[in-house]
């Protein structure tokens, strides 16, 4: 049963649909926060602080490219 966890994990279009919703999830929590709220995002291994609207676009810019790299796949 170790293999088929270990084939799992490097699937990479597995991989590539956990991204996606983690990045669907970021999108939407940033999407219900007031605006007063302070917001760090993570660059690297530091965080840096910004705005909501800044985060949210970062968000949807990698959300944009796991889903262009999964169509790739799928088409493959």
């Amino acid at each position: 049963m170790a293999t088929a966890s270990s084939s799992a994990s490097t699937d990479p279009k597995l991989d590539l649909i956990k991204q996606i919703r983690t990045h669907e999830v970021a999108i939407a929590e940033l999407s219900n926060l007031s605006p007063s709220r302070t917001v760090y995002q993570r660059n690297g291994h530091l965080f840096f602080r910004t705005t909501i609207q800044k985060a949210k676009s970062s968000e949807e810019k990698q959300f944009d490219l796991a889903k262009a790299k999964l169509e790739k796949l799928n088409s493959q």
